[in-house]
């Protein structure tokens, strides 16, 4: 049980369950920020009114000496509280279930499954399962669809010859609609995908910046790639089959705004982006553009925000595959411990990102 500390022990790690721990300030860190990647793994008791409440409710906050932190519902009604009927923390778990269980169903069915089959089979209505997946993931039951049907298409197109075989091997009923589906989506021809990025022109360019010398690589729908210490060699290792083009002029606006995005990396940026990954990398990047600048997270939040909480492992790969560094902030995500974990470009540019970023949300 993880119960409110005096002063002098609020640092001490409190054993949450089996996966987690986490200190008392931590939780009431947790609490004040309604944090909902830590919903389901400890509630909070108000005491002067008897209910307990997940991380996330959008009740208003008691005095934090009448808040103590339990692992679970259970725990806590055995202390004698009840569940908040507002946000109904013992749902948390039930939630869990049924988006591990929609994920399956997603990933193993040959044609996508309408939203009511899919509701009603994980034993919600449409409404509330479509909120809710939303919520945990950041797109639809549909659009979670289609994307894994694109990335098994991609990755389809590079094991055969035949465009026809891989279209209809991903999933897809006919050529009609995946070319439909793909339009706008993976951003190079489906031959273009089996042939090494063979037809798609990226212009690069090398600019200075506070961190150091910066490389940014975009096509024209905008920057697919942004790294430090980096030469046009990497971009040829990456796209073998592309047009490389070195940028010039044309490409003067882009990175005068980029080097702005990227000395200042806790203000707002509007910069295109042309990245692309697999449903649950893509999941991940969006998830790293909602913590806010000054503020941090563990690679088990962000597993658990996209709605996996057992792919720490996966969450941290996906976040190393960011091909666009400080644009899509994966230098917020730290180790559970508090230490920062790794970065591509050195642990240096990291800690000044995040000091920058303290300093700047202060």
């Amino acid at each position: 049980m993880a119960t409110l500390a005096t002063p002098a022990t609020r640092d001490r790690p409190v054993a949450v369950n089996d996966r987690f721990t986490i200190t008392d300030d931590q939780a009431w860190a947790a609490f004040e920020r309604r944090d909902r990647t830590w919903d389901g793994k400890l509630v909070g008791a108000v005491k002067t009114t008897g209910i307990y409440c997940r991380p996330s409710c959008p009740a208003r906050r008691p005095h934090r000496e009448n808040v103590e932190f339990f692992p679970d519902g259970a725990a806590a009604r055995g202390a004698g509280y009840r569940a908040c009927l507002r946000c109904e923390p013992d749902e948390v778990n039930r939630e869990e279930v049924a988006l591990a269980k929609a994920f399956t169903l997603l990933a193993e069915a040959e044609e996508s499954p309408s939203l009511e089959a899919l509701a009603q089979t994980v034993g919600y209505s449409p409404h509330h399962f479509h909120r809710l997946f939303k919520r945990a993931t950041g797109v639809t039951p549909a659009a979670y669809s289609r994307n894994l049907r694109a990335q098994r298409a991609k990755t389809a197109l590079g094991e055969t010859d035949r465009i026809t075989d891989a279209i209809y091997d991903a999933g897809y009923s006919g050529p009609a609609r995946f070319y439909a589906e793909a339009k706008g989506r993976l951003g190079m021809t489906p031959s273009a995908w089996r042939d090494g990025g063979r037809g798609e022109t990226i212009r690069w360019a090398v600019a200075e910046t506070d961190l150091g010398r910066m490389l940014v690589a975009a096509t024209d729908k905008g920057i697919c790639r942004l790294s430090f210490d980096e030469d046009e060699t990497g971009l040829s290792r990456r796209f073998p089959k592309a047009t490389i083009l070195h940028g010039g002029a044309e490409m003067a606006d882009l990175i005068r705004r980029t080097v702005a995005a990227v000395n200042a990396p806790e203000k707002p940026h509007d910069l295109p982006l042309d990245v692309r990954g697999t449903a649950f990398q893509e999941a991940v990047w969006r998830e790293l553009t909602r913590i806010p600048a000054g503020e941090t997270r563990s690679y088990a939040q962000i597993a658990a925000a996209v709605g996996k909480p057992k792919a720490v492992r996966a969450a941290g790969s996906a976040n190393g595959d960011n091909n666009v560094a400080v644009l899509i902030p994966c230098h917020r995500v730290i180790r559970t411990d508090g230490t920062l974990g790794g970065y591509a470009y050195g642990l240096e540019r990291k800690q000044k990102l995040l000091a920058r970023e303290a300093k700047g949300a202060g």
